[in-house]
């Protein structure tokens, strides 16, 4: 049962006490190990996915909502959840030491390749979509006391100019009047090179960081004599890994794939605290307007309805559109709750490629990985886990 807590002084959890909802109010049961049975029996009226009724079957990823007053989201996490060593663990819903933010099964799992990439020096490319905070991985992998960190965006390197930026040259060359540089290389010995979006690097400069890369040695431009760097590459980028060059992406011994909002929805009612904070710095009348504080963390009022959509939405850009919808919703909000706007609510859930993963090949996967379906569903190419979880229900698949 879901059942409401009395307000008890020796509870370490805040209770639920909104006299809406009554105190028991859901009955939950398992059905196999990713569904959920579940029947309203208290007054509050229960949603799934925004449809009233009285009960039904939740899948990875469904939202439940008692009308107006609470929104859940229905996720699977691993029972086992490794702590970054030399690390105190992170208090619930904050960034933990590196800044990361999320609970998700997909956070953790990638807290937990982070720690492991970060004790090696090899060269490391970091693939995810636009917005899932590849450069704050970059820094998280760098770590302190690791010497310098120098940041680029490869996109903004003068196509004349690139192997000038990379390596360096000499003063007034190749061209009269040019100024003396160390280049980025130079720059980053004893530390980390980032070189965020190297996908846009033209292939001949691609081909020119090959000797760099194995043997650390590389000339300016008008020196005879070679120099040599020692440095960490960590590049990223948001097109498959296979567009870059093949022996350049050989060069990159680890990889390490961000996961989109897509596949850590669970994450989002943590994001927005954590966005809100920063924005209440750029605009200090926010938190009067529509922020609770809780344990000095300020906590934006919002609608069951507006989380629904936040959650049920196709993110492309990820956090970075996350914050512009709270800054849309701040605008046109007019009460002390953010509220819904047309951009929320109005775009199209895409038609998804994966559809065309066969029945066969998703019960070879799981026969393979035995049934550990975070596990499959990479395998496979597909989206996140709960593509997996739709395509499993649609071919009606059984898991043992």
């Amino acid at each position: 049962y879901f059942i409401r807590q009395r307000p008890n002084h020796t509870s370490r959890n805040t209770s639920i006490t909104n006299p809406r909802i009554s105190r028991a109010q859901l009955e939950l049961q398992l059905a196999g190990s990713t569904r959920l049975m579940v029947r309203s029996i208290g007054r509050c009226p229960m949603l799934i996915n925004g449809v009233q009724t009285k009960e039904g079957t939740l899948e990875l990823g469904d939202v439940l909502e008692l009308q107006n007053q609470l929104a859940l989201v229905c996720i699977h996490r691993p029972r086992r959840i490794a702590l970054q060593e030399n690390h105190l663990p992170h208090e619930f819903g904050k960034p933990d030491h590196n800044g990361l933010v999320g609970e998700s099964p997909a956070i953790w799992a990638l807290r937990e390749q982070c720690l492991r990439v970060s004790r090696r020096s090899n060269h490391v490319l970091l693939h995810g979509p636009s917005g899932s905070g590849k450069e704050l991985l970059a820094r998280a992998l760098h770590g302190p006391n690791k010497g310098p960190l120098i940041s680029r965006n490869a996109a903004t390197l003068p196509e004349g100019l690139i192997d000038a930026e990379l390596f360096g040259n000499l003063k007034n060359y190749p061209n009269p009047g040019m100024t003396e540089r160390e280049g980025l290389i130079g720059q980053a010995n004893g530390g980390v090179l980032f070189l965020d979006e190297i996908g846009e690097l033209p292939e001949h400069a691609q081909t020119r960081l090959l000797r760099v890369l194995d043997e650390g040695e590389y000339q300016r431009l008008g020196e005879s004599q070679s120099r040599t760097s020692h440095f960490r590459l960590i590049g990223a980028t948001n097109r498959p890994p296979q567009q870059l060059k093949n022996d350049v992406l050989a060069r990159f011994k680890q990889q390490i794939n961000l996961p989109g909002l897509n596949e850590r929805i669970e994450d989002i009612p943590l994001l927005i605290p954590f966005l809100f904070n920063k924005m209440s710095q750029e605009d200090p009348t926010l938190p009067s307007r529509f922020c609770d504080t809780h344990r000095g963390t300020l906590i934006p009022r919002t609608t069951p309805a507006f989380m629904r959509a936040l959650v049920r939405r196709r993110w492309e850009t990820n956090i970075r559109e996350l914050e512009k919808l709270l800054w849309r919703s701040v605008d046109s909000s007019q009460g002390s709750y953010l509220e819904l706007t047309d951009e929320m609510t109005s775009k199209p859930q895409p038609a998804s490629p994966n559809d065309s993963v066969s029945a066969e090949a998703i019960r070879s996967s799981l026969r393979k990985h035995n049934g550990v379906q975070e596990k499959v569903w990479r395998e496979l190419g597909l989206g996140s886990r709960h593509v997996l979880a739709r395509l499993i229900k649609k071919y009606g698949i059984s898991i043992k």
